[in-house]
């Protein structure tokens, strides 16, 4: 983390640690601050358990609800993030199965699911069409969450926490609940299964390969599986950085490329009814 990214975060920590103490207290000011604040996290780590914003936003809520009910447990014995980790991730492990997880999606499958359907336009060259810059970026953030939904939950929770959140493996196995030996063991089996996958298929991280984001567009498009209309996971701002992005990553180590597409995703916002749905369930 950059030191002035960690800055910025011990920052919003202190004032986290304030907001919850008066939360505690029965400041209900405090409380929505906090709620506000956490919001965020907790959606981005569900999006990336459960691929559509539908399910991460009900299964937030579930969350965050629990974190309020909860808080008067809250000792101080751990960050309040990682409390609020530990109450997501044991939601998350045992929710019911978001609508990508019923498709049953496994690494053969998804393999041949990129090589049916690409189109013939020419490879890229790291610049995106501006016309297109948007639909580009909904076809790789719908892929890259996709791919994740491979990994079993335990492992696909070891893989956000250890390899694109970067909590270090004695909190990560706090947050888990397991040992710290365990939690290396799935980081490591979780990390080889992705590493190994996009190194083989994904032309953003190996420019061998014949899957790019460019030539799956059409297809995508054709089934529905993207629509201007309804963009799930793309962000105009995003989408004209990541050229910039992709040239950046890909003067990494190739082992390192895929958790680096990964961190360079900007957290997804989970807009106003995800508030709004807190309030109705908190009451007056």
């Amino acid at each position: 983390m950059p030191d002035e990214q960690r800055a910025a975060w011990d920052r919003v920590k202190d004032d986290l640690d304030t907001l919850v103490s008066e939360a505690r207290a029965g400041n209900r000011d405090s409380l929505e601050r906090v709620i506000v604040q956490i919001q965020r996290p907790v959606y981005n780590l569900a999006l990336r358990m459960l691929w559509h914003p539908e399910d991460a936003r009900d299964a937030s809520q579930e969350i965050l609800v629990r974190v309020v009910t909860h808080l008067s447990s809250f000792r101080g014995d751990s960050r309040f993030l990682t409390w609020v980790y530990r109450i997501a991730a044991h939601y998350l492990i045992s929710a019911r199965q978001s609508r990508i997880e019923a498709q049953g999606l496994t690494f053969e499958q998804f393999a041949a699911d990129l090589g049916d359907g690409l189109s013939d336009l020419p490879a890229d060259s790291g610049e995106w069409p501006p016309d297109k810059a948007l639909l580009l970026e909904e076809v790789k953030i719908g892929c890259m969450h996709a791919l994740l939904t491979c990994l079993d939950r335990p492992h696909r929770l070891a893989y956000v926490l250890g390899e694109i959140l970067e909590f270090d493996g004695p909190e990560a196995a706090r947050i888990l609940g397991i040992s710290a030996t365990a939690f290396r063991k799935r980081l490591s089996r979780s990390r080889e299964a992705i590493v190994g996958f996009t190194r083989m298929h994904c032309g953003l991280v190996d420019t061998v390969n014949p899957c790019r984001c460019i030539r799956r567009l059409p297809s995508a498009q054709a089934i529905r599986r993207v629509d201007a209309a309804a963009v799930l996971f793309g962000r105009t701002d995003s989408a004209q950085a990541f050229p910039d992005i992709l040239e950046r990553v890909r003067r990494l180590e190739s082992v390192q490329r895929t958790a680096a597409l990964y961190r360079a995703t900007p957290d997804a916002d989970p807009g106003p009814e995800l508030l709004e749905r807190i309030h109705a369930a908190m009451g007056p």
